[in-house]
C-alpha cells in the first residue's frame, strides 16, 4: 500500500517530511532540519522531533487499520531526547510496530542523523477509529 503523506497528513508537508519507504512492518522517512523547526541555538526543536515521529507512527497505524476502520489518532506519546540535530542536518526516522491489536497499536520510532547519531526515541499508542 502506497501512502501519500500530503493527502492524509498535510502537516507532514509543513515539516518537510519525505517518505523513503512504507510497509505495514516499517515506515522510513527523512526530514531536513530547517531554521523553521529549530530552537534559537539552531538545533531541531523537541516539538519537531515529536511531530516527525508522530507522523510516522500514524502512517504505520493507518496502514494496519482493520477492515471497516476509518482512521487512527494518537492516544499517548513518550519521547526520549537523546541528541541534537543542527540546522541543515537530515534526520532519518525508522518506525516499527511494537503491538498491533483490534483497537490500538503501539509504534516505536528511532530518529538518527544520516551519520548515525541518535536524536530521539518515541513510543506512541494509536487508537483505531471505527
Amino acid at each position: 500500500m502506497k501512502v501519500n503523506l500530503i493527502e492524509h497528513i498535510p502537516f507532514a508537508d509543513t515539516l518537510g517530511i519525505t517518505l523513503r519507504s512504507a510497509t505495514p512492518e516499517e515506515i522510513v522517512a527523512e526530514m531536513t532540519v530547517t531554521e523553521a523547526v529549530c530552537t534559537t541555538g539552531g538545533i531541531m526543536h523537541g516539538g519537531a522531533v515529536m511531530a516527525f515521529a508522530d507522523t510516522l507512527g500514524a502512517v504505520g497505524a493507518f496502514m494496519n487499520l482493520p477492515e471497516g476502520a476509518k482512521a487512527t489518532t494518537t492516544l499517548e506519546s513518550k519521547t526520549n531526547f537523546l541528541g541534537g540535530a543542527p540546522k541543515g542536518e537530515v534526520v532519518v526516522g525508522v518506525c516499527t510496530p511494537v503491538h498491533i491489536g483490534r483497537r490500538t497499536s503501539v509504534w516505536q520510532t528511532k530518529m538518527t542523523t544520516e551519520a548515525g547519531k541518535t536524536v530521539g526515541m518515541v513510543t506512541q499508542t494509536q487508537l483505531v477509529l471505527l
